[in-house]
């Protein structure tokens, strides 16, 4: 378990903050995000492993782990990442024999729009722990270290240095649109588990095409868009097929959805999260935002429809026996939790992480 922040001590005031953004969290395993970008869609080694969590946040001492940045092969390659003991993955403990793997995929050497060039090419002088032109290169979690012109993980070793499937160096943002309504029985009336007692609540599914399991639909913040432009078009892309609708009705799901998604929304989480594509130098942060249609007249009328990396979307009902990609299992508890919705026919279960 590596102590988060490195060797730079984090600058007055941002210890506050980053208790504030991680004490109710535990360690969010990968965010491999439905991306609509052909070189980020390969993440069927996302789907090896499920959420493990682990306490984070112990006092003043902010931890995270490293377990889906440390498997090999890399998605999508068979690189094989030299192997790091658990007792060095942190920064702070001296290892001169580290000698990682350098890798960066050839869809991300080619250029495409959403990535960088390599560190050295000319004319590329990143401006890393600012805003950068168009592009967001601080991190969620406070300041990261910056060693011969790298950016350094800020969770520590990974194995592998380069960028490996990711366009930027240092972090790269995504956002994930958890939108919830409340299960009701055809007379509108709200229904509750029999056991529980609570209100069940569902959320707006997807079944992603490369690894066949039920997610979150969501994916990476483009450069210069804000986050919940980002989490709004993620949503219309991949839940109500929008890219593939005409102008007129598109333009008429734009309107139905403008009340949902510019009402009072809860952060369910901002941060780091531990994804299979992490390098030493480059990794993933995501903002989860729950957007909840109290009435469910608004949604009601939306037609679901999947689009782009969803193969099936659906409204499906939230309980702890859901298994979902990556992370995203424990999004929705934090949900439920804040909504005061049913999660388990086990109450003891509610206090347990």
């Amino acid at each position: 378990v590596a102590v988060a922040a490195g060797p730079m001590p984090l600058p007055a005031g941002a210890l506050p903050r980053a208790v504030a953004v991680l004490s109710f969290s535990v360690l969010l395993s990968a965010r491999g995000t439905a991306q609509r970008r052909p070189a980020h869609s390969n993440l069927s080694a996302s789907c090896w492993s499920r959420l493990h969590p682990v306490n984070m946040f112990s006092s003043y001492n902010v931890k995270f782990h490293h377990s889906k940045a440390l498997t090999s092969p890399y998605p999508g390659s068979h690189i094989e990442r030299s192997q790091v003991p658990e007792d060095k993955v942190g920064w702070l403990t001296e290892w001169k024999d580290y000698n990682p793997v350098e890798y960066t995929a050839k869809s991300v050497l080619a250029g495409p729009n959403w990535a960088d060039p390599q560190i050295n090419d000319e004319g590329f002088s990143p401006k890393f722990n600012e805003r950068d032109g168009e592009v967001e290169r601080t991190s969620l979690n406070g300041l990261y270290v910056v060693k011969n012109g790298r950016p350094r993980n800020p969770v520590g070793r990974t194995g592998l240095t380069g960028r490996g499937l990711l366009g930027r160096w240092g972090p790269n943002h995504a956002a994930d649109p958890v939108v919830t309504r409340w299960k009701r029985d055809r007379s509108g009336n709200k229904v509750a588990h029999p056991v529980s007692g609570k209100n069940i609540l569902q959320f707006v599914a997807i079944k992603r095409r490369d690894c066949g399991e039920w997610a979150i639909p969501g994916g990476m913040v483009d450069p210069g868009e804000k986050i919940t432009a980002t989490l709004k078009r993620e949503f219309e892309e991949e839940a109500l097929n929008s890219l593939q609708k005409s102008p007129e009705e598109k333009a008429k799901l734009e309107k139905q959805l403008q009340k949902l998604f510019s009402q009072e929304h809860f952060v369910v989480y901002r941060g780091y999260v531990d994804d299979p594509r992490n390098t030493d130098n480059a990794w993933m942060e995501t903002e989860a935002v729950n957007y909840h249609d109290e009435t469910g007249e608004t949604m009601d009328n939306l037609p679901l429809e999947a689009g782009d990396d969803a193969g099936v979307v659906k409204w499906v009902d939230i309980s702890e026996k859901l298994e979902l990609y990556a992370s995203h299992s424990y999004f929705i508890k934090l949900v439920t939790k804040k909504r005061g919705a049913h999660w388990s026919e086990d109450p003891g279960s509610e206090c347990r992480e």
